[in-house]
């Protein structure tokens, strides 16, 4: 579907975008893909990082800047949505910017999209977006029903399509539970939020497949919702360092004991597939419509993916081999 067209990843040279522009040159042959950040040194790092790769471009701009999005999404086919201020405590200690990024963000790239005759668009959620806790839940939540709404509220008429992609934190990524163990092993005790704590865990790689699958599949509305395993906090802490004890601290303000991907709410309009959920938007009949179901199957009224009620749970010797496979990239990713 990429092959010969021209992409454009906002938050390029974060995480997600860095590890999707790489695993699409290997597997299609983009036109261009074009790198939208605004941090200046990550984009000077990567681009001597693919200084003989002639398929990328890099472009200064920050999606509260809309006539900036005009200009970068000129004769660009499709658009990834990674850009958000997304660390829990930041937004919350700093509300008004966060709404700025993650809310008036979404919206300029909405109109700009629009206008700009983009095909498609897929944005990145969090679990974090499911019955909010915290403000860079409810800032999510809130992106992720324009982006749902737009296909009928802002496109009708226009031929650009608006779905998103929901998971949660990244095994191995800055600032997450797994370097922050490793980080703590020497010492004699790990720090424990909470003994009951669960988390999802998910690959920057299956983040990116989930991403693909849904430009394929999306006709417009759809939350896509990848299946993972959890794991319990303590079972991670064993797979890091199996002998040491640990202490419990507490749950930090506005963490949440579990993960949830789906609520009880969102089920009447979730199907379930043999790898992911979809939850298909309310408005217009839409979580009735044959050709966004499928071959999907309705999830039982009062269904909840969450990640202490999952069918589907990590070892601690899986931990343990995905770290040993991964080393070199944990904490850096």
């Amino acid at each position: 579907m990429f092959n010969n067209s021209s992409i454009l990843v906002t938050g390029g040279t974060g995480s997600f975008g860095r590890k999707f522009i790489d695993l699409t040159l290997k597997k299609y042959n983009p036109k261009r893909i074009i790198v939208y950040s605004r941090d200046e040194m990550k984009q000077w790092d990567m681009s001597n990082k693919y200084k003989d790769e002639k398929r990328i471009r890099f472009f200064i701009g920050d999606v509260r800047d809309i006539t900036r999005l005009y200009r970068a999404l000129e004769n660009v086919d499709y658009v990834v949505h990674a850009a958000a201020t997304k660390i829990v405590p930041t937004a919350e200690y700093n509300p008004f910017e966060c709404i700025k990024t993650n809310v008036n963000g979404a919206m300029n790239l909405i109109d700009a999209c629009i206008d700009q005759n983009v095909k498609k668009v897929v944005a990145l959620s969090t679990d974090k977006a499911s019955s909010p806790v915290n403000l860079y839940g409810a800032t999510k939540l809130a992106s992720d029903k324009l982006f749902v709404a737009s296909n009928s509220t802002y496109a009708r008429g226009y031929k650009t399509s608006f779905a998103v992609v929901r998971y949660g934190n990244v095994m191995g990524s800055r600032g997450s539970l797994i370097p922050y163990f490793i980080s703590l092993k020497d010492q004699n005790e790990l720090p424990i939020t909470d003994e009951r704590m669960t988390r999802f865990m998910i690959s920057l790689e299956q983040g990116v497949e989930m991403v693909w699958h849904s430009f394929q599949d999306m006709l417009g509305g759809e939350i896509y919702v990848k299946k993972i395993p959890s794991m319990k906090i303590t079972d991670i802490a064993k797979a890091i360092a199996h002998k040491k004890k640990y202490k419990i601290i507490g749950i930090r303000p506005g963490e949440k004991l579990h993960e949830q991907m789906i609520s009880s709410e969102d089920s009447y309009s979730t199907y379930e597939y043999k790898n992911y959920y979809k939850i298909l938007p309310q408005i217009n009949e839409w979580s009735k419509d044959k050709l966004r179901i499928k071959k999907g199957k309705k999830v039982n009224e009062g269904f909840v993916y969450c990640s202490d009620t999952n069918s589907d749970w990590m070892t601690v010797q899986e931990l343990k081999q995905w770290i040993q496979l991964n080393k070199k990239n944990i904490g850096k990713i």
